[in-house]
C-alpha cells in the first residue's frame, strides 16, 4: 500500500513539472537581439591595432537569460578587422539589455593597402559584416547564430 501512494505521488510530481520543463524547448522563447554598437581604436601602430568592441544583447523573453560566450567576426569591405571569441559569462534581464566589451588585437599591416583605399574618400561608405553565435543557457542552452551587415562613412567618425 505505501509503494503505491508513493508511486503516485511521484507520478504526481513529475505531471506537475513537466510544464515547466517544456519551456526550455518550447517555442516561448525569442532570440535576443546582438548588435555591435561601438567599435573603440585603444592603440594603432605599425604590425598590431588594439580594439574595442562593444556590443549590446536584448533580451525579449520573459526571463533572465544567461549568455556564456559570444564567438564573432567583422569584416569592413571584405577586409578581416577582427574574429574571436569572448567567454565572459554574465545574465541579461529579463525585457532588458546588457552591454559589454570584448577586447581585440589585430595585424592590418597586410591588408593596409585595402584600408588606405577605402579611407581615401572620407564621405565614401565603407561595407561592415558582423557574423558570429551566441551560446545561452546553463545546462540546455540555445544557439543564436546573429548576421549584420551595412555600411559606415569614415568621415562621420574622423575628428577634423
Amino acid at each position: 500500500m505505501f509503494s503505491q501512494v508513493r508511486t503516485t505521488i511521484t507520478c504526481l510530481f513529475l505531471l506537475l513539472a513537466l510544464p515547466g520543463c517544456s519551456s526550455w524547448f518550447g517555442d516561448a522563447f525569442i532570440e535576443p537581439e546582438v548588435r555591435l554598437v561601438k567599435v573603440d581604436v585603444i592603440k594603432a601602430k605599425l604590425l598590431e591595432q588594439q580594439f574595442s568592441l562593444r556590443f549590446r544583447i536584448d533580451n525579449p523573453n520573459a526571463a533572465e537569460l544567461p549568455i556564456r560566450r559570444l564567438s564573432y567576426a567583422v569584416q569592413l569591405n571584405g577586409t578581416p578587422l577582427a574574429e574571436g571569441e569572448s567567454s565572459q559569462w554574465f545574465n541579461v534581464p529579463a525585457r532588458g539589455h546588457h552591454e559589454f566589451e570584448v577586447p581585440v588585437r589585430t595585424n592590418l599591416w597586410r591588408h593596409l593597402k585595402g584600408i588606405v583605399k577605402a579611407l581615401e574618400d572620407p564621405g565614401r561608405p565603407i561595407r561592415y559584416s558582423l557574423r558570429g553565435e551566441v551560446k545561452t543557457g546553463l545546462l540546455f542552452g540555445r544557439s543564436v547564430h546573429l548576421q549584420r551587415n551595412g555600411e559606415i562613412i569614415p568621415g562621420d567618425h574622423i575628428p577634423e
